[in-house]
Parts: C-alpha cells; structure tokens; sequence
C-alpha cells in the first residue's frame, strides 16, 4: 500500500523570505556599513567645520525640532561621539563637564573640576568657552582656572594635569585639540605664553613650547594634513607658525596677523588659510603709541617713571590699558609700553592663504593670495565647494576662491546684523552661519551670488559654534543645547 505524500503549504511571507535571503546577503556583503559619524572637536573632524547628512533649512523651537534641554551658561561647542555629547559650562559657581544623550538630551552624567578660584573672562564671555575634544576613548576637558581633566565616556576620571590660570582678564578660549597621541594645548596670554603636549593616555607632559615672544590669543591649534605629513598649526599674535607634533619644533614661520588672533586656521589639501583681525589693524584705522619718553614726560603725573591708567589719557590707549598694562599690576613700565608700540606697528588684518612645502621664515615666499578688506573678527571661516565663506560683523558675507584668492561675492548685507561669534560649519551644499543675536542664515555653497536659502531666528544669544551630524544640527545657545532634524 502506498502512502501519498502530504502537501505542505509554505506561508507567503516565509516563502518571500527564503527567495531574498540570498539577495540581502550578497547586498550586506558589499555594502559598507553606515556608522554614525562623529564631532570630535572644535569645528569637528579636522577642525574643518564640515557636516555629514542633509540638515534641515529651516528650523525653530516650533519647526524640525528634534529635542531642546536647558543646559548651564557656557561657550563650548558640542563634542560629540558614537550616541553621546560632551559639553562644559558654569554651573552653581562650578565649571563642570557634563554629558548628554544624543538621542534625547537628558544628562548621563556630570563632574565638576577642582578649580580654587573661576578666572575672570570678558564681560559678554564665559569661563567654559574651550570646546571638549576626545579620541574615541578619552575626553578632555580644559578650563583655564584649573587645566586639563581627562574622562572616559561614563564620566569616570582617568587623570588631571593642573595648570597655571593664563594671565589674561578676557579668559581662555583657545580649545584642545589631540593629535598623535598628544592632547595640545597653546596658552597664550600677556605674560608667559607657551604651548604643551599632553600623553593622551597618562597625562604626562610630552613636550613644551616658549611661546614667551607672543601675547593674548585664542585662536585653536590645527594640524594641517598634506602630502603625507601633519603639521601643527598656531596662529598668535603678528604671525602663524608650524611645528612638529612630534616633538615641538619650529617648521616655519609667516609674519602678516592681527595683534590679536581669535579665528583658528583651516586647509584645502596643500592649501592653508589664515585670518586675522583688530582694531588698530586696518591701513585707515591704526592705533599709533608715541615714543615711550615723549609720552612719559607728558603723562606721568606723579613722576614715578610708571604709567597708571588715569595717567593716560582718554582714547583708544586707555581703553587697552589692561592689555598694555601686561603683569597685570595696575602700572606699565617702559618694557610693556614698547612691546605694544611694536605690536601695534607690526599689526596687519588679513585673509591670506599659504602654499605647503616651506621652512623658516616664509612670509615671503609662500603666500598665494590675501584679501585685507570685510575681514571677520572671531568667526572662522569654512572651506566648501572649493570656497572660503566669511562673515564680517554686522552681517557682510563674502566667499572667495580658496586657490586664487578671486571673490565670489564680497561684502554682500545678510538680512542678520550684529556680531558674529559663532564659526561657520557647512554640509549637503549648505553654509550655516550664526549671528550673536541667534540668527542662523543659510546660504548656497555652490551660487556666484549670496543665495540665502533659509534664515532662522532662535531667539535668544548664540556664541558656540553649531555642529552637524547625520543631518542634526546641534546648537547651542546661552541657555539651551537644540537639535534640529527634518
């Protein structure tokens, strides 16, 4: 007797799954994996200020909100990795590093440093300006009233490397960055200025640097990658110089900055691109000191030989009497009158771009193109498209060539006046730049006039430069951390 065979019947959804089993395996086996991309530091990966995804073009706590949370008062941009953002800020009177879901924004985590005292910082500034930056594994945190504090990602200490307060009454504001292993950190102030590599595991100093030639800046190091080499890059005071990460030294030298420099560099390949500007820099607006003995004979009142601040007199001196007054001390000697003379006299607000490939002094020999007019004063400018986009305060908008230095457009009125503290970041053909007011104008990278493409009144004071990940703006304002997502 034979048995008939049974029929079985396959559901449709297993039989569909079965036929595109071999489908999905061979798509997984060449198809890369999508990993969430990273903010490691100021102005992101390679301090560029360049996105990933497709962030929205119009956004407000009402429109592409993805989540807000009050944050404490701070100027450090987002620092953010893997499903986690790290940010410092003045909190019940401590400085304190704190730790936010990327998904939500609620706190995982906080730590106060063990500073003994807050260093004083400019009247609209902040004491937790300096951005966190991490490699993966480690984050650091650097506040100038204590040092360097370094953390894992659940908030557990790994080590501390206090450091002197920098002596400078408008705060630090220069960021850490990591590089070869090393955490840098450049301290230049009024008296003493100096960098140092940090081992970014230990916290064991690496090496130093006398920076003692240079005064106040706050601008943060880059490393220029190019032709298979990475070199360090410091803009100061009157000049931007190169050094090894390895160890130091000195590579190269290019005179030609502000007396100040707040904007931080930035590179197209084989091309790097410096700005700089202050007051006094300008060819029709310099700040000129008469000889020291002229002056004094003049001025000093009580015939001490020094000079205090009622001895000069009312004008644009006086008003930089802190900066010239350099100890601090509350009189200026000849030595501090004569170093700002110089600095004042040397002074030079410009654009420029450098070519690589040079050593020593290279003022001369490797400079493509500078552009001296409509110069930003903290904003640091972004690369896109080939471009170099700024913004002057007040809201002038200029892109130029990145290689040639020709204009784009120039001077061109954003409907966005005030001051621009914030630096630009771009992504998906965007330019995002951001007003103090908390206006977030974007523009079109790719257009030979200004195209503003969207304009976004948050509402409230905005200092810290916005990142972008995976198409979410992350922004920071005086009281919030937003994130914005079509």
């Amino acid at each position: 007797m034979k048995c008939a065979a049974r029929k079985t019947r396959v559901p449709q959804s297993l039989l569909i799954s079965m036929l595109l089993r071999p489908l999905l395996l061979s798509t997984l086996l060449i198809t890369p994996c999508l990993a969430e991309s990273n903010w490691p530091q100021f102005r992101g990966e390679g301090g560029l200020g360049i996105g990933t995804g497709k962030p929205p073009l119009e956004f407000s706590s009402e429109k592409n909100l993805k989540w807000q949370v009050e944050v404490p008062f701070g100027h450090s941009s987002p620092c953010i990795w893997g499903g986690k953002i790290a940010l410092t800020g003045l909190d019940g009177g401590k400085l304190v590093t704190f730790c936010l879901s990327r998904a939500d924004g609620r706190e995982l985590w906080h730590a106060a440093a063990p500073a003994e005292k807050v260093e004083g910082a400019h009247r609209i500034g902040s004491p937790a300006t300096p951005t966190c930056c991490t490699d993966g594994t480690r984050l650091i945190a650097y506040f100038g009233s204590y040092g360097v504090l370094a953390y894992d990602w659940n908030g557990k200490m790994l080590w501390q490397k206090p450091l002197p307060s920098p002596i400078v009454e408008f705060g630090t504001s220069a960021s850490p960055i990591i590089a070869d292993g090393k955490v840098i950190i450049v301290a230049d102030q009024d008296v003493g200025s100096y960098m140092i590599a940090l081992d970014v595991k230990t916290g064991t100093p690496v090496w130093r640097v006398d920076r003692s030639e240079f005064r106040r800046s706050f601008s943060t190091p880059f490393i220029w990658r190019h032709d298979r080499i990475e070199e360090l890059i410091v803009s100061g005071s009157l000049m931007t110089r190169s050094y090894d990460l390895k160890d130091g030294k000195l590579r190269w030298s290019a005179s030609g900055m502000a007396r100040v420099s707040n904007t931080s560099p930035i590179a197209m390949g084989d091309v790097l691109i410096v700005c700089g500007w202050n007051a006094g820099g300008d060819p029709d607006d310099r700040v000129e000191m008469e000889p020291h003995e002229s002056f004094l004979a003049a001025h000093d009142a009580d015939k001490n030989g020094l000079l205090s601040e009622t001895e000069f007199p009312a004008g644009p001196l006086r008003d930089r009497f802190t900066i010239i007054d350099a100890d601090k001390n509350g009189t200026v000697n000849q030595a501090e009158y004569d170093a700002m003379r110089a600095i004042f006299a040397k002074a030079a607000n410009q654009l420029f771009a450098i070519k690589a490939g040079g050593s020593g002094d290279i003022t001369d020999t490797h400079l493509l193109w500078r552009q001296t007019k409509h110069l930003p004063y903290v904003f640091s400018p972004v690369i896109t498209n080939g471009r170099v986009f700024t913004v002057k305060g007040g809201g002038l908008a200029s892109a130029y060539d990145a290689k040639s230095g020709s204009p784009i457009f120039q001077a061109e009125r954003l409907d966005a006046s005030g001051e621009y503290y914030a630096s630009a970041v771009s992504a998906h053909g965007r330019v995002y730049v951001t007003s103090q007011r908390g206006v977030v104008s974007v523009l079109d990278a790719a257009s030979d006039t200004l195209k503003v493409l969207g304009k976004n009144d948050l509402k409230e004071p905005v200092f810290a430069s916005p990142a972008i990940v995976d198409g979410v703006i992350y922004l920071r304002t005086n009281k919030r951390l937003c994130a914005f997502e079509e």
